[in-house]
């Protein structure tokens, strides 16, 4: 019977306008309301809570494919970086074959450095030219800028560069460097013997007679060694000074060719003497 009653009660709730309600309609109503907010509230909350869930994932999805975004794009800029810094680079390289076509009659063999060694006492580089390409041991080894050594060791397609600032005349595997002052080409002046590297400088000794150079000459290869050819730039005078015994002179000369970080070598070929 009660559920009849309320079933009714309920009829009428839900009935269009049909006047004022009584106080039992409006606790009726009222009573429903509140239970129905009972249940709507956790459930909306727990709507929102999975709703917040979606949209974390969401968000998480976009940062994720935001970083790799910005992964490629920070790739891409450093390969252009590197392919910018190479062309300028075969430029230069470009611009010094032609100026040595114009001063003399040798052979410059282009090679990229592919490894370079560690050990701080072995200064020695690879590069990718070898004995297929013509290469041969004692070569001398330049860069844009200056002499930086010679061919040590040759394989079939790569090679050895043994770099001046191992140069040592105490050491069999080098060879000291017979040098002159650029202008005075006639006159050999003395030998590059050793390197500094406190000071990052070529040792010359052997230096008979100072009078005729002085602080920033140009310092190049005589061609009087068996094995630079004539010519080639080494570096400039920095200092001079009185050598062992005092008999002769020992000048100081800063190599004109960096020996870090270097990329692309020129391997120096003379032509045969017929």
């Amino acid at each position: 019977m009660s559920g009849l009653v309320c079933f009714f009660i309920l009829m009428g709730l839900t009935l269009g306008n049909r006047g004022p309600m009584t106080w039992p309609e409006k606790f009726v109503k009222d009573s429903v309301s509140w239970t129905q907010g009972l249940f709507y509230k956790p459930a909306a909350q727990v709507a929102g809570f999975f709703e917040d869930i979606r949209q974390l994932r969401v968000i998480y999805e976009e940062n994720k494919t935001l970083k790799l975004t910005l992964t490629q794009y920070a790739r891409d800029t450093q390969r252009l970086n590197d392919l910018e810094s190479q062309n300028k680079r075969l430029m230069e390289a470009l611009g010094f074959t032609e100026r040595q076509r114009q001063s003399n009659n040798y052979t410059y063999r282009i090679a990229e450095v592919v490894t370079i060694d560690p050990d701080p006492y072995n200064s020695t580089v690879t590069i990718n030219l070898g004995d297929k390409d013509g290469i041969k041991e004692n070569m001398a080894v330049m860069t844009v800028d200056g002499l930086v050594g010679r061919v040590s060791k040759v394989f079939g397609f790569h090679s050895n560069v043994q770099l001046l600032t191992e140069t040592n005349d105490t050491d069999n595997n080098s060879k000291a460097i017979a040098v002159t002052v650029k202008g005075n080409d006639q006159q050999p002046f003395g030998m590059i013997e050793s390197y500094d590297p406190k000071t990052g400088e070529l040792v010359m000794n052997k230096v008979e007679h100072a009078d005729d150079m002085k602080i920033g000459d140009t310092i190049i290869t005589s061609g009087l060694g068996q094995v630079f050819p004539s010519g080639i730039e080494v570096g400039t005078i920095s200092s001079i000074g009185p050598g062992e015994f005092g008999i002769t002179y020992k000048v100081m000369v800063k190599p004109k060719a960096s020996f870090n970080r270097i990329r692309e070598v020129f391997v120096v070929e003379v032509p045969e003497v017929k």
